[in-house]
């Protein structure tokens, strides 16, 4: 016991890449502040970069092409920063074809009882485990996009209820949050303003809607978390998540703008 006590680590505030979840609607804008990141390369899932101005790889078509950039990443020579993936939902997509092939099955469901979600999920470990040697041997942040989709909460505390969340299957979706230190729900500001109707009767009506923002803990009508006491909202940019990220930076420009 006294040879462990030595290994003893001093616990508390470090610099490390991030592992984010960046989930929204379409066309929001997560490619772009995907491409805004830290010497990014993209691996393109969805062939939906053309008029973005970013590095990314050839449209990858299967989960082997995937895992194959992931372990080029690793061994290879480059001065990439940041990994994203562009999108995961595309890359479910990919995981399930890979387990129907392995199973000579055509579909997902046709394993029975969930068993070809467990084996997606075993794939799911794979790719994560690849991303964090990314990160931890190769000091890479990982950026994983995601679109989103409202599904119905079984809070047990409440009646059900719709909420946001990333277009996964269940099981995947809580793996992929769980691995990452944020959570972000990208999405438009909305407010909502009432019209009378006459006779006592009012409409809700939504108005604005231009305004894109990140939302950074979870509330009831989506999820997400932060370890980073972020605010609840900040703007859908790069550059206002990284004045969080690396205050110092900011700081210092400031004093020397100043000076």
């Amino acid at each position: 016991m006294p040879e462990l006590l030595k290994t003893i680590e001093k616990k508390g505030k470090r610099t490390k890449p991030r592992r984010t979840l960046l989930y929204g609607t379409h066309g929001i804008g997560k490619s772009t502040f995907a491409s805004c990141m830290p010497k990014p390369l993209i691996l393109d899932l969805e062939d939906g970069l053309d008029d973005i101005d970013c590095q990314a790889t050839p449209r990858l078509d299967s989960l082997d092409e995937v895992l194959e950039w992931v372990a080029e990443l690793y061994t290879g020579k480059h001065g990439f920063e940041t990994v994203v993936i562009d999108t995961l939902d595309f890359l479910e997509r990919l995981i399930w074809k890979g387990v129907c092939a392995s199973g000579g099955k055509k579909v997902i469901d046709e394993f029975g009882f969930g068993k070809g979600y467990k084996l997606a999920l075993q794939v799911w470990v794979e790719l994560l485990e690849g991303l964090d040697a990314l990160r931890n041997e190769r000091k890479m942040s990982v950026l994983l996009l995601a679109h989103s989709e409202t599904a119905k909460y079984e809070n047990p505390e409440t009646e059900p209820y719709d909420r946001y969340g990333p277009r996964l299957h269940k099981g995947a979706s809580q793996l992929v949050q769980q691995w990452c230190d944020e959570v972000l729900f990208a999405s438009h500001k909305v407010f909502t303003i009432k019209d009378d109707q006459g006779f006592g009767k009012e409409r809700a009506r939504g108005v604005g809607g231009d305004q894109r923002i990140i939302r950074t803990v979870e509330r009831a009508a989506h999820l997400a978390k932060n370890r980073l006491d972020l605010p609840m909202e900040i703007t859908l940019a790069w550059s206002e998540y990284d004045k969080h990220l690396n205050p110092q930076n900011y700081k210092e420009k400031k004093e020397k703008a100043v000076g």
